[in-house]
């Protein structure tokens, strides 16, 4: 999900070689003669960087000369409010916004986002993993254009695993915890997990991936009834307080989010941890990490029947209902999406095409990492889609930390939060 900055104008310079020869709808310059400014808001830290997105929309403005695309960019945390607070009304300035996962429910509702259900081209709708689309969809309906397809990935040192007599990666949780144990054992590093669980929506990434593998992944019914607090939510949540009690977990991971994570496996100073697919470019890149080339990745680990399981962190091209010209917003949308556009670079991000896997063009240049993937993206769980999300993620936040600091039960954090749900569902 969250990506580091930069790129060389070489790069950009072939990818807007490689964009100028899409071809479909966006390949001619739309009819009429007015000039057309449309403005989009995009996430700093995900996926392609502000580099890729203006690669993309310069070779988009130059097969489309009378629409000029204005991107912003804001953090994550900043940048549900900012859709929010943009769209009050129904005369904001966006045409485009970047939606997460658990969002669409939520701005449905609102009458933020369009229904682009018949405006979909058939390729999109065949040629894309359907994990992509969760982020686009509500009942059945699809109101964005998918754009990110991503989960969080297992990361190791191979260096460490070595020295620790540890021979090869964690198939379980039980696994990592035995690694884990052994590598601290060997005084190899005094915290060999790191983990961003700061009371922002990543700890939620994290708790939602543990507690599918452990038989959670469903957090409310088909009646709306919690039950997040009971089976592998509440066992997820235990698992990360006892990570913590037994010294396995760097305390820090407390106030830790993605970032944070890279540059403490960077720095040599942990030995595993989950993280989104940019991860493994910033772990093994020699100009910020003290372990390149030792930082080696896998599918996330699983327990019992569950081989494996991701997090969703899936997002979509939304075009708003404010936006005055919807019809360039949503070509511009499947321009940026289009195949060919989202193989341009795979080193911090995957397609989200699956054809896109079976290409040995694309592959060659990590092809274990492509494999993990493959297998990962058939196994994705989503937070809630639900309209109330938001406040139900901020109450799980704090509860979760209430949990982890030690100053309530998990079994108490997560029933409180499921006695206020009739109130957060409001």
């Amino acid at each position: 999900m969250r990506r580091p900055r930069g790129r060389t104008v070489l790069v950009l310079l072939t990818v807007a070689t490689l964009l100028g020869a899409c071809s479909g709808a966006a390949s001619q310059a739309p009819a009429g003669g007015g000039q057309i400014t449309l403005h989009a808001l995009f996430m700093k830290q995900a996926a392609y960087s502000d580099a890729d997105v203006k690669a993309m929309t310069d070779a988009f403005t130059a097969a489309n000369p009378n629409i000029t695309v204005v991107p912003e960019y804001v953090g994550y945390d900043a940048l549900h409010d900012k859709i929010v607070t943009d769209q009050v009304g129904g005369s904001g300035l966006y045409d485009i916004v970047l939606m997460d996962t658990p969002w669409p429910a939520e701005f449905v509702k609102a009458g933020i986002v369009t229904d682009i259900t018949d405006k979909i081209p058939a390729d999109f709708k065949n040629g894309v993993f359907p994990s992509a689309w969760t982020a686009a969809t509500y009942n059945g309906r699809y109101y964005g254009v998918p754009w990110i397809n991503d989960t969080k990935f297992f990361f190791y040192n191979k260096q460490m695993f070595a020295q620790a007599g540890i021979t090869s990666a964690p198939k379980t949780w039980d696994d990592v915890v035995a690694d884990a144990k052994a590598i601290k054992a060997k005084g190899i590093v005094q915290y060999p997990i790191v983990a961003s669980w700061k009371q922002v929506e990543a700890v939620i990434c994290d708790w939602t991936q543990l507690a599918a593998v452990f038989g959670g992944a469903n957090f409310i019914d088909a009646q709306g009834n919690a039950t997040f607090n009971t089976g592998g939510g509440l066992d997820a949540l235990k698992f990360m307080k006892q990570l913590l009690d037994d010294g396995l977990v760097n305390p820090a991971s407390l106030g830790f989010i993605e970032d944070d994570v890279n540059s403490t496996m960077a720095a040599g100073q942990a030995a595993m941890a989950l993280n989104w697919t940019y991860g493994y470019a910033v772990m093994n890149d020699p100009k910020q990490s003290k372990v390149a080339g030792q930082i080696a990745v896998v599918a996330s680990p699983g327990e019992g029947s569950v081989a494996t399981s991701g997090v969703n962190g899936g997002m979509s091209l939304a075009v708003t209902k404010s936006s005055k010209h919807p019809d360039e917003a949503l070509k511009y949308a499947l321009w940026i999406a289009s195949e060919k556009s989202q193989e341009m670079d795979t080193s911090l991000a995957f397609p989200m095409w699956k054809a896109s896997f079976d290409n040995p063009e694309v592959t060659k240049a990590n092809p274990d990492f492509f494999a993990a993937a493959k297998v990962q993206f058939a196994n994705l769980v989503a937070r809630p889609v639900v309209p109330y999300y938001t406040k139900l993620s901020n109450a799980l936040q704090v509860a979760i930390q209430l949990a982890l600091q030690g100053k309530e039960t998990p079994e108490q954090a997560l029933n409180d939060v499921a006695a206020k749900l009739p109130d957060l569902q409001k």
